[in-house]
């Protein structure tokens, strides 16, 4: 696939999430596709190495806790053989009352014009802050 191809895929991957169209982004990745979220497990329960299985359950698990979804957009992409890389930014708000607004930097690999890899790098303590961190107590 050209590089071309393999941004526009990596584009429909965000536009697919954005409609919660969650079946067709996972539709996009290869079935051995791999997603690595940065951080140290012990401070950032989502930190680490994701199958396509277990992304797809943090996928839903983060949507069920949002109002409308979770708007994904694409601001900036470059590709270079079968890499893509991408600056994102999310828009959403949760059931609990907190609103996310996350900036990632996404480096995509593509195989046979499916994404075979993800690292994710993004605001960790901001993260933390919407979706972990607990109410305080008053």
């Amino acid at each position: 696939m050209s590089t071309e191809q393999n941004k526009a895929v990596a584009v429909e991957f965000f536009d697919r999430f954005t409609a919660s169209d969650i079946d067709g982004a996972l539709g996009t990745m290869t079935e051995d596709a791999t997603w690595r979220i940065p951080g140290k497990p012990e401070s950032s329960p989502t930190a680490g190495l994701y199958s396509k299985e277990r992304i797809a359950r943090l996928f839903r698990t983060m949507l069920g806790r949002l109002t409308s979804g979770l708007k994904m957009s694409v601001i900036s992409s470059i590709a270079e053989g079968d890499k893509v890389a991408l600056e994102v930014q999310s828009v959403g708000d949760l059931t609990n009352g907190r609103c996310y607004r996350q900036e990632y930097h996404i480096l995509m690999t593509f195989r046979d014009g499916k994404i075979c890899s993800v690292r994710e790098y993004l605001d960790t303590q901001h993260a933390y802050d919407v979706w972990i961190r607990p109410d305080p107590v008053v």
